[in-house]
């Protein structure tokens, strides 16, 4: 097993962000080995301006200077890489060298010292950096050498021939174990730093995901300590608590800095003191007078040492709007089922009253049949809009919508509704669109404008101009119909497009819901805006617009002059 498996790819510079473990070896071998030929070079250069020149050799010094230099270039020039299983030719050029020179220096006896010690340099190398056959190997090396100095030493003085053998034999054990020792905590130690690496990754990963899941949450998050010291917020709660969440120097505030967030320090404190989930809802003052209502819940994260506090935080009004939306859309469900049932027996109370019409003499009996008429044929468009909340979805999903003339379709249809309700005096037409196509479907279109102008009518004056139906041109082809009306209230402005929500008793509470819906499925937008008259000044009325979709080639049409009634 090859220990560098803690470096990088094989043959591959590891860099300074992924510095590991055997990386700081590596240099620390090269700079011992550095500090090692610095030695020896000023020991020799001492020993022979003692003892004279003739004790140490030129050529023994000149080694010695050529390995301190050879150990300087290595370290400052050569980067660790992963040897693997192969004779990597760095390691020549290091644990060779120092096997040579050390050899070359034991055998030649330079300055009558014993350099046998200095192969545990290598021999650490090889087994710390290097794979179990390079670090045996080069135990053996060493031992083999210092039995061939132990032999060369005998043949002159035989009678030291049994202690300078053991004494090389020893040292060659000694070096055999460690290696064995040496290679065995290097093996252990990239086993642990990959463990390591693979827990930061996964803490890393974990980080990101719980981030990820933090950013695009719902619910507000707050995660603080036992001194009201925020350590982390999502975007949700920032944007519910104000941007006093931001300390002036970076970073987050201290739920203390504003007085506003008190509740919120005060729920903090309970649970870190009851070590339990609290709830409650709180009424945040984010100041200039304005209170926003929050749910908050809390939980305790961590020991007791380092112990946070995470608060979920949620805004009752899209709370209460959520909860809306699902008993709307139950409702919705209910109408839609029980309109096909009262369909059928609406029919046939319509055709009774019709034919007991024709036998009816006395001009009472006729209004009472009227007022049935009438009843019913309110019944009857109640039930169509209730039905056609249900048919909407399933429109404008086939072909691609056609590109419409806005001004013809729009004049067609208000012209219609203008006959209609003989309103000519109260509704002004306005057409400067151009010949700007729109991709909407007619029908749809029809219908969109028929529920708009049904509105206006239901609130404008009786004044001449009171209603007013303006397209205009552009990049995006727009629909105005402003009506003189008084201003909406907040709480109606808020539902306007809701379904089955409506300001008047007699009202299904579904036309605006349609047209919103009829709108999206044409890529389309509509809104409300509260105004001037788009075609003159004078007081501000309620405007719904709707912004067209164009095709992407316009097709040349002639333009529609201003129409006034």
């Amino acid at each position: 097993m090859t220990v560098a498996r803690a470096l990088q790819a094989p043959g591959a510079p590891l860099t300074a962000g992924e510095e590991s473990a055997f990386t700081r070896l590596w240099f620390g071998f090269a700079t011992a080995r550095v500090v090692i030929g610095l030695v020896l070079v000023g020991l020799l250069v001492g020993l022979r301006a003692m003892n004279g020149p003739w004790t140490i050799s030129t050529w023994v010094l000149g080694m010695c200077v050529t390995y301190a230099l050879a150990a300087i270039a290595a370290r400052l020039l050569l980067r660790p890489v992963e040897p693997g299983r192969t004779f990597d030719p760095q390691w020549v050029s290091s644990i060779g060298i120092d096997i040579v020179v050390f050899s070359a220096l034991q055998l030649l006896q330079a300055g009558n010292m014993y350099f046998a010690p200095l192969f545990a340099v290598p021999v650490l190398m090889a087994a710390v950096l290097g794979s179990t056959l390079l670090a045996l190997g080069t135990a053996a090396a060493a031992a083999l050498l210092l039995l061939a100095d132990a032999w060369v030493l005998s043949l002159q003085t035989p009678s030291e021939l049994a202690q300078r053998f053991l004494q090389a034999g020893l040292t060659g054990i000694g070096f055999f174990v460690l290696a064995f020792l040496a290679h065995q905590l290097a093996l252990r130690l990239s086993r642990e730093e990959e463990a390591a690496r693979a827990g930061r990754k996964a803490a890393h990963m974990q980080a990101q995901v719980n981030q990820l899941v933090m950013d695009t949450l719902g619910d507000g998050v707050l995660v603080v300590d036992a001194s009201a010291q925020v350590h982390a917020a999502n975007p949700a709660a920032q944007e519910l608590l104000g941007p006093g969440l931001f300390a002036p120097g970076g970073g987050l505030a201290w739920l203390l800095a504003e007085p506003g967030w008190k509740p919120l320090v005060d729920l903090a404190r309970r649970t870190f003191e009851t070590r339990a989930t609290q709830g409650a809802d709180v009424a945040i003052d984010l100041g200039g007078g304005v209170v926003r209502q929050v749910q908050a819940r809390t939980r305790l994260s961590g020991i007791d040492g380092d112990a946070l506090c995470v608060m979920f935080l949620q805004d009752l009004r899209q709370l209460e709007a959520r909860l809306r939306t699902e008993r709307l859309a139950a409702m919705g469900r209910m109408s839609t089922a029980v309109a096909h049932e009262i369909r059928n027996p609406l029919a046939a109370i319509t055709q009774a009253n019709e034919l007991l019409e024709e036998d009816l003499r006395e001009p009472g009996h006729r209004q009472l049949s009227a007022l049935v008429r009438q009843n019913a044929q309110r019944l009857g468009r109640i039930v169509e809009e209730i039905l056609d909340v249900a048919r909407v979805p399933h429109q404008a999903n086939g072909a691609a919508s056609p590109a419409l003339d806005l001004d013809a379709e729009v004049w067609s249809t208000a012209d219609d509704w203008i006959r209609q309700h003989r309103c000519d005096d109260r509704v002004q037409l306005v057409f400067e669109a151009r010949g700007a196509a729109a991709v909407f479907e007619a029908d749809h279109l029809r219908r969109v404008l028929v529920n708009l102008l049904d509105n206006a009518l239901r609130y404008a004056s009786e004044q001449p101009g009171a209603i007013q139906v303006v397209t205009e041109g552009g990049e995006c082809p727009t629909l105005t119909v402003w009506s003189d009306g008084d201003a909406l209230d907040p709480t109606v402005e808020r539902h306007l497009f809701e379904p089955f929500f409506s300001s008047q008793s007699r009202s299904s509470g579904l036309g605006l819901y349609i047209c919103r819906e009829l709108c999206e499925r044409h890529g389309a937008s509509i809104g409300y805006r509260r105004g001037p008259a788009p075609s003159s000044g004078g007081g501000n009325g309620n405007a719904f617009f709707v912004a067209f979709r164009t095709p992407p080639r316009l097709a040349p049409a002639a333009p529609f002059a201003t129409i006034g009634a």
